[in-house]
């Protein structure tokens, strides 16, 4: 479960990271919208290495999926836009895959 909070909170860095060089290259804000965005992107990338996983690929792989849920809390809360029934969907699909690559088998491939 320890993995779970280290993708959201990973998840909540990197959106907010990335949303500041959309603040700044998509709405005309000031440059200076960058400067918290790279720290944000650092401390997620910080974060992504806190999961208990064998494999980087793997941990990414898995992190997709909450990276999906923290992106539509981010549009309901943030952007105040109430994500679509598809969006809830989509959101439910990627976190079971999420889930399964996380906590699925470990033996060794022949």
């Amino acid at each position: 479960m320890l993995n779970y909070l280290w993708f959201l909170l990973a998840a909540l860095f990197e959106i907010a990271g990335c949303y500041g060089f959309w603040m700044w290259l998509r709405q005309g804000k000031s440059a200076l919208w960058v400067i918290p965005a790279l720290l944000s992107l650092t401390v997620f990338a910080l974060l992504l290495t806190r999961v208990e996983a064998a494999y980087a690929g793997r941990a990414y792989a898995a992190y997709g999926g909450i990276y999906i849920v923290a992106s539509l809390a981010w549009l309901a809360v943030i952007e105040r836009v109430r994500p679509l029934t598809s969006d809830w969907l989509g959101l439910a699909l990627c976190v079971v895959g999420a889930t399964i690559i996380l906590l699925g088998p470990r033996g060794t491939v022949s």
